[in-house]
């Protein structure tokens, strides 16, 4: 990942004289909830005040949250980010929009909120700063689905009538389950890199990335079909610095979605939808720079020309990949994904260029210092980004203050190895379940401690508990294959 400037400061007073050079009516104020998700409030540009910037829009009530806090103490405020300036194009009856991303504080004393993720995470700039790098790179590869339609059935809602039943059916018009089609559909596992007609969403992928580039002001390296069948896809943003490479991949799941939705498509960033086939990961690319230098590369390292203090990160990265789980692989549906044979990582182990392996170091060139990075390939998108680079890096920095030293890398197809031999080599598994990556959380969580308050770990925890609870109530449709006639 090459070296690229900082976003610069911009006070409140000339975004002000923009908005009205400009004519601009409307104003966006996004901010992130505890879970990832996109809440948004819309102001009038008139309303929008200069020192707003700095103080804050009183139009949040924190009790509405979910995961942010009680009715008695809900007043909070919502501060813009004058950086993070980006046009709506979805809807010019309306006149012209901006949007700025917002950091979330409570009403009165103006404190940063512990809640908050972009918080979480500018906090943790500064953790990493304290510890001697001044800056630090991070690259998320963001894969998705885009299907025709989901019919979740019987009811629109899928739960009002799950003690009768439920079940979803997937309209991809790409699949090969599609009741009719005019052209030859993608296989299962055969979808990398096809042309078309195979690949269905070229020219839907090219506009997101056109509004992506021409309103967000973002730079991209590519765009491309991935393995998986029914349009699943990738693309790829340039690195940036930890809290702006947060905020892009907000933006970037916000224009998937709209776009897909203005053509009558659905964007799915569920780890798993689709049984047998590969499932969409996030794999968060990651380096540590000091003084103008990359911190994690060494051209006299024979293997990968890492340096110590990246093995020392990777350690880290190892020793936590279990509690890790619980805040890159969120959801129930993330340990779907987590099985050998998709692709996705299963064992703990680090290589080089090895893809069985959860921690990687790309290794397409030698001696380019600007490239040398971690790819750790656990997360998937459904997990909240701001939260998901925060404890990569505490649990790397973790790894540096300790000198955690790694097992030797891995240079085999971990799949295929037997129990035996990868208790030889030091390989643990990741968790199977939620619940089971909730436990490791809770017996792991000291690491996250600079950044994480217990309170944030405390709530996220419970709420995360209750969803693997309302999946364990319900019974799956493949139960009554498997054992209706017991």
């Amino acid at each position: 990942m090459a070296v690229s400037g900082a976003r610069g400061e911009v006070d409140g007073e000339s975004v002000v004289e923009r908005l009205r050079s400009e004519k601009v009516r409307w104003v966006q104020l996004f901010y992130t909830d505890v879970f990832g998700g996109l809440n948004q409030v819309d102001i009038p540009s008139s309303g929008l005040e200069a020192e707003m910037f700095r103080t804050g829009v009183p139009k949040l009530d924190g009790s509405s949250v979910r995961g942010f806090r009680e009715i008695f103490e809900s007043d909070m405020l919502l501060v813009p980010d004058a950086t993070t300036w980006a046009t709506i194009p979805w809807h010019p009856d309306a006149g012209p929009t901006v949007r700025f991303i917002c950091d979330v504080r409570l009403g009165a004393s103006h404190e940063p909120y512990d809640h908050d993720p972009r918080g979480v995470a500018r906090a943790t700039e500064k953790v990493l700063a304290d510890a001697g790098f001044d800056r630090s790179y991070w690259g998320p590869e963001v894969e998705f689905f885009v299907f025709d339609q989901v019919q979740l059935l019987p009811s629109a809602d899928g739960v009002r009538d799950a003690w009768a039943g439920a079940g979803y059916l997937i309209g991809s018009s790409e699949a090969p389950w599609a009741p009719s089609n005019s052209h030859a559909t993608v296989r299962f596992k055969e979808g990398y890199h096809r042309s078309p007609p195979l690949d269905s969403l070229l020219g839907l992928r090219a506009e997101m990335c056109n509004v992506l580039v021409d309103n967000f002001h973002l730079t991209l390296d590519a765009h491309h079909h991935e393995v998986a069948t029914a349009s699943q896809s990738e693309i790829n943003l340039r690195f940036d610095e930890l809290v702006p490479m947060a905020d892009h991949i907000q933006d970037l799941r916000y224009v998937i979605k709209n776009v897909a939705h203005r053509h009558s498509k659905l964007a799915c960033f569920m780890p798993k939808p689709i049984y047998g086939d590969n499932g969409i990961g996030m794999h968060t690319n990651q380096s540590l720079w000091a003084g103008g230098k990359n911190a994690f590369y060494d051209p006299d390292d024979p293997y990968a020309e890492v340096s110590q203090t990246c093995r020392y990160y990777i350690g880290g990265l190892l020793e936590h990949a279990r509690a890790l789980c619980a805040i890159t692989n969120p959801i129930t549906n993330s340990y779907r994904r987590l099985v050998p044979g998709y692709e996705a990582p299963v064992f703990i182990a680090w290589s080089k260029a090895n893809r069985s392996a959860n921690v990687r170091i790309p290794f397409y060139h030698r001696s380019r210092p600007e490239a040398k990075r971690v790819e750790y390939r656990t997360p998937d998108p459904a997990a909240n980004i701001y939260l998901t680079e925060a404890a990569l890096a505490l649990a790397g920095l973790d790894g540096i203050r300790r000198k955690i030293e790694p097992p030797p890398p891995v240079d085999e197809n971990i799949y295929k190895l037997s129990a035996a031999r990868r208790r030889e080599l030091e390989i643990r598994e990741l968790p199977g379940s939620l619940a089971e990556a909730l436990d490791c959380l809770e017996a792991d969580r000291d690491f996250l401690k600079p950044t994480f308050s217990a309170s944030l770990l405390e709530t996220y925890v419970t709420l995360k508990r209750e969803e693997q609870l309302e999946l364990n109530l319900r019974p799956h449709p493949y139960e009554f294959y498997r054992y209706l006639d017991v």
